[in-house]
């Protein structure tokens, strides 16, 4: 029996223009959601203070961002082997349960002021929230541009393109109040923000809680892995206890067990090489096989071709 894995861990993010861009993107946040915050309060706007705290989310994702592209830039050490890549979508989970706390501080809000409509100045109201839409399109653009491969420069994404529609909405409410007269749109669109809010904390909960438990990558199916090892290699009789994850949702991992043909002439080491070739195919770099030609160690039963989840 023999296994073969290889040595070298990547690290998954690069510093440079990404930092750069998350620098620029941080800062254009966190300013310009200090001058709406104060506009919603001097303009009396539930929504664009709603707007201004979705933007500090946004803050709060970059700025985790950042500590993330540092962090996990460090190299592997005897206590993390893997290295820091994880810190990525840790840093997402965290940003997701910010989010949805807001959105509830949000919500709560903006149903006292159903009952009691408080006056609003819609000339600042809106021009501030054409700005903000202006800013978020910007942003989106440059981390887009960035590298939108990234779990957490995904979940930046998300926070400010719900951000960039909450900035519609303000401007919408603003026209409808200055059109209308009716005060009660600031709350209405307040909670219209906070849905946005809270839709992009749940795709940023489900997608960075998915890879911290180890889930398989939605984009590879185990089945077609094995199939096409078994196709490649014809000396591979079966492969079971087939495990696939990603540390940082750009990485791919896999292990598992591959049953071969004690006949074959053929050694381990070119068996696992060509079993290797095929999974990068799959864009799994990082992987452990372990060659068997006398049945699974592991199991007290034999194990069929298709049984994966052990």
């Amino acid at each position: 029996m023999s296994t073969g894995h290889q040595h070298s861990h990547t690290h998954f993010i690069v510093g440079g223009k990404r930092e750069l861009t998350l620098w620029v993107a941080f800062g254009l946040t966190a300013g310009f959601m200090l001058v709406e915050f104060m506009a919603g309060l001097w303009s009396g706007s539930l929504a664009l203070i709603a707007d201004a705290i979705h933007m500090l989310a946004d803050a709060g994702a970059l700025g985790l961002a950042l500590f993330a592209v540092r962090l996990s830039t460090r190299h592997a050490d005897d206590h993390r082997t893997f290295g820091y890549g994880r810190m990525q979508v840790l840093a997402a989970f965290i940003n997701g349960l910010l989010v949805l706390g807001l959105s509830v501080i949000i919500w709560k809000e903006a149903f006292k002021r159903f009952w009691a409509p408080e006056p609003v100045e819609t000339g600042i109201m809106l021009w501030v929230a054409v700005g903000g839409l202006l800013v978020n399109l910007v942003i989106m653009l440059m981390l887009h541009r960035s590298d939108s491969r990234s779990v957490n420069i995904r979940a930046a994404m998300a926070h400010v393109a719900g951000d960039a529609l909450g900035s519609v909405a303000v401007i919408v409410a603003a026209l409808g109040i200055s059109y209308f007269g009716l005060n009660i749109i600031d709350p209405i669109a307040s909670l219209a923000v906070s849905l946005l809010i809270a839709y992009s904390a749940k795709n940023i909960l489900a997608e960075s809680g998915h890879i911290l438990l180890e889930g398989r990558p939605p984009e590879l199916k185990l089945d077609e892995v094995s199939a096409a090892i078994r196709e490649a290699v014809p000396e591979v009789e079966g492969i079971h206890h087939l495990h696939a994850w990603s540390l940082s949702g750009e990485d791919l991992l896999a292990t598992m067990h591959a049953s071969v043909n004690p006949a074959s002439s053929r050694s381990n080491d070119d068996i696992l090489q060509e079993i290797k070739a095929v999974l990068q195919k799959f864009h799994i770099h990082h992987s452990t096989v372990q060659i068997e030609r006398a049945g699974c160690a592991d199991s007290v039963s034999p194990i069929g071709e298709h049984d994966h989840n052990h």
